[in-house]
């Protein structure tokens, strides 16, 4: 796989810790203003039926993000399996990020979390940026985050996963438009596990329709946040 250097993400800080941050390259939010945790707790979370899922008596379960930001969604899933008294043996959380943060706008990103124990371990943790697969373990190993630093398009036809939950993430398709390609929604299709989900923010009718080319049967669902909608979908290819 031909790798770029990874170029670190821009992030633009409000004055208020309360508005949230704001990626200039990509002139867009990295979450709504009601709250990261928030909207990883109903859409990523919720949408794809954890803590449920993953419990009853499972070794193993795969969560596969295409975006993972400053860390809001792995955090809010790390804090629901850890208090999830029937969760499964081992959680390998695969995360890819074409614009990392450095540790320093991580930090800030984080500073107010309320996950603070969570967000120190995953600073002290955090990798350096370059364009490797880097694997970080928590809890004693039984917790897994493989983060991909690069290009989604080229790492996720090198990933060798059954994913059983993903978080479709990343900025507006208008304004991050190779992580929402029918192409590469393909992809995710080819990394499901039988009876996968998926959950995302977005309600685009394209974003739809090419998860259901991509063999998920497809739904709307109650939005957070502003957003009217979000879209859930569940994997059934076709025969």
């Amino acid at each position: 796989m031909k790798t770029q250097p990874i170029t670190p993400a821009q992030i633009d800080f409000a004055a208020d810790p309360a508005e949230p941050p704001r990626s200039p390259q990509y002139d867009d939010l990295y979450h709504p203003r009601v709250g990261a945790l928030v909207q990883a707790r109903h859409v990523f979370l919720q949408g794809n039926g954890l803590p449920q899922r993953w419990g009853g008596g499972r070794d193993d379960f795969v969560v596969l993000e295409t975006g993972f930001g400053l860390g809001n969604n792995f955090l809010a899933t790390w804090d629901a399996w850890r208090r999830d008294p029937a969760r499964c043996r081992r959680l390998h959380y695969v995360a890819v990020e074409l614009h990392p943060p450095s540790l320093s706008d991580l930090a800030r990103a984080l500073e107010h979390s309320e996950l603070a124990e969570l967000a120190m371990q995953l600073q002290q943790a955090w990798p350096p940026l370059t364009a490797n697969l880097h694997v970080l373990d928590f809890e004693g190993g039984a917790l897994r985050l493989s983060l991909a630093f690069g290009d989604a398009r080229q790492w996720l036809p090198t990933l060798r996963l059954a994913a059983d939950a993903i978080y479709l993430d990343g900025f507006a398709p208008a304004r991050n438009p190779r992580l929402w390609e029918p192409r590469f929604l393909k992809t995710l299709g080819r990394l499901a596990a039988p009876g996968a989900t998926a959950a995302t923010w977005t309600a685009a009718v394209d974003v739809r329709a090419a998860l259901t080319t991509a063999g998920f049967d497809v739904r709307l669902a109650p939005g957070i946040g502003g957003k009217r909608e979000i879209t859930l979908a569940q994997h059934r290819p076709r025969v």
